[in-house]
């Protein structure tokens, strides 16, 4: 590659970029990866700079052509005006790991769902039982983010397809 943009050093589209060149050799230079993200060089420049934020589809188009699915995960969570407030940023283990942290918070499954139904029974949440709610809430968000980076592993790793077409 390169010299290296000391920069651009912590910037994550950059670092991005600079992975997926290890193995793509068209992406060793900014000029080539913009021709391939359909990107003004300069414009890609400045968003490896962090002097623009990128547009949600130059994202889109970077996870695609650098095999980086957690890009999009990551601007929806750090940039976006409307993810940011509901998106949690997962990371990308190796799948060994990410297993054990599914399996993990799948664990007390069967106790979630007796005390979610135990709440829900007279349909209102009483005061002396929103400390068990928020708790069944904490558990349901442990999952759903483990299990995002569980899928996002797939997609990078064994190029799964996202049938949702959010990645």
């Amino acid at each position: 590659m390169g010299k290296k943009a000391t920069k651009a050093a912590d910037n994550m589209y950059y670092l991005a970029r600079e992975e997926a060149a290890q193995t793509m050799e068209e992406l060793t230079s900014r000029e080539k990866a913009a021709e391939i993200l359909n990107i003004d060089r300069t414009r890609l420049a400045r968003i490896e700079l962090d002097a623009i934020a990128p547009y949600p589809e130059e994202v889109k188009a970077m996870a695609d052509a650098y095999n980086t699915p957690e890009l999009c995960n990551a601007y929806c969570a750090r940039e976006c005006p409307i993810g940011k407030n509901s998106v949690s940023e997962v990371t990308i283990d190796d799948f060994d790991r990410l297993a054990l942290k599914v399996l993990g918070s799948l664990k007390d499954i069967d106790r979630l769902r007796a005390s979610l139904i135990a709440i829900s029974e007279d349909g209102i949440i009483e005061e002396c039982e929103e400390e068990d709610f928020q708790n069944i809430l904490d558990s349901l968000e442990k999952i759903s983010t483990n299990a995002k980076a569980l899928k996002l592993w797939a997609i990078k790793n064994i190029r799964l397809k996202d049938r949702e077409g959010l990645l």
